[in-house]
């Protein structure tokens, strides 16, 4: 199917850097768009050629609005919306101003991360767990500062383990606080990314946003809370069990982590791991799984993600094949017949030549 629609004022804008916006239509969508003088052409299929038209027609409609892309948001959107058959530029964009996240515009940038957004939104405690660079963190916080901006509810907790990555900093100096902040830097970079600096100082000082270990959570009930408990995969069985029961009425929490990077000493099994088969059928909960095509940092770390789960894989095979291997010979052993066996005849001439011997 054949479809030329007319060319709107601006509509350049929505093929973005390079005709980027374009290949990405037309890869996701199966589709052949084709700039003419007086007329955008699309080819393909009648389902695929109506939704491409649906966006061009969304993307209008928002410009007249006043609607305004900015930080890459378009292409975040068209990513989502070839991925979800059910989505429309307008939907995604109207989703958006209903969130208020401080100073910044957050769009989810994959279907994984809006199927996230809108689980913290029905469901009182979330699971997100999937590589770096998957934006679990800072979603989570943005819908936290989105939840305290609306008022409903009246402070943040964010926890984190205090465990360091493969190495140990000994005593560290100063007061607790001090000890602690280097474990929880990167909450601290997320509120300050979102808040001005000086809305977050004094939501510190206030305690309206707490920032504390998790070792610190033991005995608390957290109403009208929004509670996120970062870097979940270093916690320890009892650390997890304590955090997922603090939970008070008119809260909400939020747990994140990735499996692959457990840095518990001692090879004790991962709080977060038990957690995921412990309370999969628990109703009322929610988990959210993120891969490496959700990592939205520079183009390498997706390549570096992949290239790790590749190697895990590859280690996993060898060691089958190398516990399979005994098995193997045991069995080669076992078929050869019994009258076949070679006698061992040393040992009784031995005795025969001592016998003689004797004679």
């Amino acid at each position: 199917m054949k479809k030329s629609i007319g060319v709107s004022p601006n509509i350049e804008t929505l093929f973005g850097t390079r005709d980027e916006n374009v290949r990405l239509l037309e890869d996701g969508l199966n589709i052949t768009i084709n700039l003419r003088s007086n007329a955008i052409e699309i080819e393909g299929a009648q389902r695929d050629v109506a939704r491409a038209e649906q966006v061009f027609t969304d993307y209008e409609t928002l410009q007249r609005s006043g609607y305004s892309f900015t930080n890459g948001d378009l292409n975040s959107m068209l990513r989502v919306l070839t991925s979800d058959p059910n989505s429309t530029l307008r939907g995604l964009a109207d989703a958006g101003k209903q969130r208020s996240f401080g100073r910044r515009t957050v769009q989810p940038k994959s279907s994984n991360q809006r199927r996230y957004l809108e689980a913290i939104e029905k469901h009182d405690m979330v699971f997100g767990i999937g590589p770096a660079g998957t934006g679990k963190t800072y979603l989570a916080v943005a819908m936290a500062i989105s939840a305290l901006l609306a008022k409903r509810v009246n402070r943040i907790i964010l926890a984190r383990p205090a465990v360091e990555a493969g190495e140990r900093l000994g005593f560290l100096p100063g007061t607790l606080q001090d000890k602690i902040d280097p474990y929880l830097r990167p909450l601290y970079d997320a509120l300050y990314d979102m808040l001005d600096p000086e809305k977050v100082d004094r939501y510190l000082e206030k305690n309206v946003i707490e920032i504390a270990p998790i070792a610190f959570m033991r005995g608390r009930t957290l109403n009208d809370s929004f509670v996120i408990l970062d870097e979940a995969q270093n916690t320890t069985s009892e650390q997890m069990k304590m955090f997922v029961t603090r939970l008070g009425f008119n809260s909400k929490a939020v747990i994140t982590g990735d499996i692959t990077q457990i840095d518990l000493p001692n090879a004790r099994r991962s709080g977060l791991l038990e957690a995921i088969d412990v309370l999969k059928n628990v109703n009322g909960l929610a988990f959210v799984h993120f891969d490496e095509s959700d990592v939205v940092r520079h183009h390498l770390v997706q390549r570096i993600v992949r290239a790790y789960d590749e190697h895990k894989v590859r280690v996993a095979e060898q060691q089958m094949l190398l516990l399979a291997e005994p098995k193997g010979t045991e069995s080669r052993s076992a078929d050869v017949p019994a009258g076949s066996e070679k006698p061992a005849t040393t040992a009784p001439e031995v005795r025969t030549n001592a016998a003689a011997a004797k004679e």
